[in-house]
């Protein structure tokens, strides 16, 4: 036979097309070629299959050799069809029966020896493959990043000739299913750290976090250095809900697209994405030449905490406005346009002038006013308007953290509460206070006549837009919610104005 077909998967965003690898050995002088829109990583890999063959013991048959990816208007970029590839002319040429290659996928770089290569994003080209119902074949050192997704028919192995006794049935390969599955840990189990009981004191704070953490609402702390603003970010994860499995299968599959393993032990918590204020737009959105899922993407279904707000490029502020609306990126290249998801929660930290110091009761302000008003210039009305809660964490005394308190309530508390509230809002209209719509809103949020006419008279007073009220409305439906409360009371609508307390930086 001097054709065959071999199947394998090209890598678009979290798509997993397949591609077919058609093989065609025919006489004439010796050649190799391939088609199909390969990139050179592609085209390279007829010498790393040559060796590969004669390494392993393998004929490579010196005649002219044509390989067609196929579909042809579908960029194949990477080493990952280097095994469908050698198996596409050991099929062609004879050496493997056709058979035994029926209903499988091949995914895996190779090694001039023969050794086969792991490759990034296989999880999304298994998950296909598991719903096609076909074998995947791949190197034994991706297993690891697929045994807990529990998909079937996953088979590694470490080298092409341990791969084709296989498939003489000399030497079964170990699956997804022969190799021990440590447990994953779920959320009560494993520890998780740092406690919302180590902060001390700022109460105001606090209740802002389990808010936020009830409707899933955008945070913005601000406040003096040192007075504990990232401490509480960093405690937000520990008193929100674990992801369910598909929630987290979702993310492990972001994190195989950028090259990450998702540890065992954060398999069932949100992600908490907090990268530095020197980040280019790329790294916070995604992009490059080869589209990669950005921090944004890689907090999908979790947190991203921007710390020092304004010290960030106002480029990539303004680039989260629109996936902070639509949930998703849209990353566009000459050659194609790829979607990430990028359902995040948003909590920012950030001083209240260039000094840090403005309103501290000891430590004089040095920054004039023109410097302040610079300063908060760095983020326009616009992003500002996408907290729901702007809260200041004002300084505290060494006094107060040392005095006698009653003790504070723990993250798994709190946590017990948050996930009350979410109940509640997932029973009534099917998602969390902040994704309301305005058709959902009007029910969810229902005001009476006098609720209504004080919550029109603030926003003329303040000048405040529609999309802040919106955003009051929803906080304050969260805070009756947090208190286990059907209807929605005047306190919860003046509470959800005073969460929005950072006027100052909404000035022009």
């Amino acid at each position: 036979m001097n054709l065959s077909t071999v199947l394998t998967r090209a890598q678009s965003g979290m798509h997993a097309h397949l591609v077919c690898v058609e093989t065609h050995i025919s006489n004439g002088l010796p050649a190799f070629s391939i088609v199909g829109l390969p990139e050179a990583a592609v085209r390279e890999s007829r010498d790393r299959v040559r060796s590969a063959l004669i390494n392993s013991g393998f004929e490579f048959p010196n005649r002219r050799i044509t390989i067609n990816l196929a579909p042809a208007d579908l960029p194949k970029q990477g080493g990952r069809y280097d095994l469908a590839i050698a198996l596409g002319l050991l099929t062609a040429s004879g050496q493997v029966p056709v058979e035994a290659i029926k209903n499988s996928e091949f995914i895996a770089e190779l090694a001039l020896s023969g050794t086969l290569k792991s490759v990034k994003a296989t999880l999304p080209s298994a998950i296909a493959c598991g719903e096609s119902g076909r074998r995947l074949f791949i190197a034994r050192e991706n297993l690891s990043e697929l045994k807990h997704v529990g998909l079937p028919n996953i088979f590694g192995a470490t080298s092409l000739g341990e791969l084709v006794a296989h498939f003489h049935e000399k030497n079964p390969l170990p699956n997804t299913h022969d190799i021990e599955i440590q447990p994953i840990i779920s959320l009560k189990e494993s520890a998780i750290a740092p406690d919302l009981a180590d902060v001390k004191g700022q109460t105001l704070a606090k209740r802002a976090l389990a808010i936020a953490a009830s409707g899933g609402h955008h945070l913005l702390f601000y406040g003096p250095p040192g007075t504990g603003k990232s401490m509480l970010a960093s405690r937000l994860p520990s008193i929100l809900p674990g992801l369910d499995n598909e929630q987290a299968i979702a993310v492990a599959t972001l994190y195989s697209l950028a090259g990450l393993n998702r540890p065992l032990q954060t398999w069932h918590q949100c992600t908490f994405r907090a990268p530095h204020h020197s980040a280019s737009a790329a790294a916070i959105v995604g992009g490059g030449s080869k589209p990669k899922p950005g921090e944004i993407s890689l907090a999908h279904h979790g947190i991203l905490f921007l710390d020092e707000l304004p010290e960030f490029s106002r480029q990539v502020l303004e680039m989260l406005r629109e996936p902070l609306e639509t949930k998703h990126v849209l990353i566009s290249r000459a050659e194609q346009a790829i979607t990430f998801p990028a359902n995040f929660q948003l909590i920012a930290a950030m001083n209240p002038c260039p000094c840090g110091y403005l309103g501290h009761p000891t430590i004089p302000c040095r920054d004039t006013p023109q410097q302040i008003q610079t300063y908060r210039r760095k983020l326009s009305g616009p992003l500002l308007d996408r907290f729901d809660l702007q809260v200041e964490v004002p300084f505290q005394s060494a006094h107060c953290l040392f005095e006698e308190q009653a003790p504070e309530a723990s993250s798994a508390e709190i946590r017990e509460r948050v996930v009350a509230s979410r109940l509640a809002q997932m029973a009534r209209q099917g998602c969390l206070n902040s994704a309301l719509d305005k058709r959902r809103l009007d029910d969810a949020c229902a005001l009476s006549h006098k609720q209504q006419t004080w919550l029109v008279d603030v926003t003329d007073k303040l000048a405040l837009s529609a999309r802040a009220m919106h955003r009051i409305m929803k906080v304050a439906r969260t805070l009756a919610d947090y208190q286990q409360q059907h209807e929605i009371e005047m306190k919860h609508l003046q509470q959800a104005l005073a969460y929005r307390g950072l006027r100052g930086a909404r000035d022009k």
